[in-house]
């Protein structure tokens, strides 16, 4: 079997991830990792799932990379800027000789993905839009990473036409990524929401997905567990997981 290494194991998701990787007949959880871990441990498994925190994913990512372990991301927090760190760390692995594996997920749950691809269907066919999403209340970042990712491909797939988004600078517009606005709410009794507004003349079209329980998460994580031994350097997106985007 092969052997797996979770970081952040005590969290909400890290837990369903430790369930998920303990059900899979093809995988076994070597290791249960959390702030007080060592650096060198989980170093033995063959693939480390990070889902720990923001500021603390971009090391724990290097440090597996650098050891030889293919990775999987579920932590939030990793931007454009982010991610074109980590293809500069890539390209140096891969020019050592290095193999290289990572999967970046925003998110694990299959209908916030196929909501995400369905907003970056819609973004060329509108000039107004903007993002809200909701989470509970201890959610340590926003925007949240779902909602980053979004934004961006909205951004890409409008290949560089601005949007109409008046006072965007106004702090009560939200947070301008890739100029469109977002914003986040951090409630009791939420889970996770996000909706994307277009507006056009005469009309609104919102795409909305809610998680209601974190079970949601677990199609997607099998998903990218299963895939992350066939991946060759980087991934970005449970849709390219899925084969809904090349």
């Amino acid at each position: 079997m092969t052997t797996v290494a979770v970081s952040g194991a005590s969290g909400r998701l890290g837990s369903l991830v430790c369930e998920v990787v303990e059900d899979h007949p093809d995988f076994e959880l070597v290791s249960r990792l959390g702030s007080a871990s060592a650096a060198e441990d989980g170093s033995d498994a063959a693939i480390l799932i990070d889902v720990s925190h923001p500021e603390a994913s971009p090391a724990i990512v290097e440090r597996a990379l650098r050891r030889g372990q293919r990775v999987i991301v579920g932590t939030s927090g990793w931007s454009a800027d982010r991610l074109a760190r980590l293809e500069e760390l890539i390209a140096e692995l891969l020019a050592n000789g290095q193999p290289v594996a990572v999967i970046i997920v925003p998110n694990f749950s299959l209908g916030s993905v196929l909501g995400t691809v369905l907003a970056r269907i819609a973004a060329p066919y509108f000039d107004s839009i903007e993002i809200v999403e909701a989470h509970h209340e201890a959610k340590v970042d926003s925007p949240s990473g779902t909602a980053v990712r979004t934004a961006e491909l909205i951004a890409e797939a409008r290949e560089g036409r601005r949007l109409g988004a008046p006072f965007a600078d106004q702090r009560a517009r939200g947070e301008s990524i890739a100029g469109v606005p977002v914003h986040s709410l951090r409630m009791h009794g939420v889970v996770a929401k996000q909706e994307v507004r277009f507006g056009g003349t005469g009309e609104v079209l919102t795409i909305t997905h809610d998680t209601h329980a974190s079970d949601a998460y677990r199609a997607g994580i099998r998903a990218a567990i299963e895939a992350i031994g066939a991946t060759e350097g980087l991934i970005v997106g449970l849709d390219r997981v899925l084969g809904l985007r090349g």
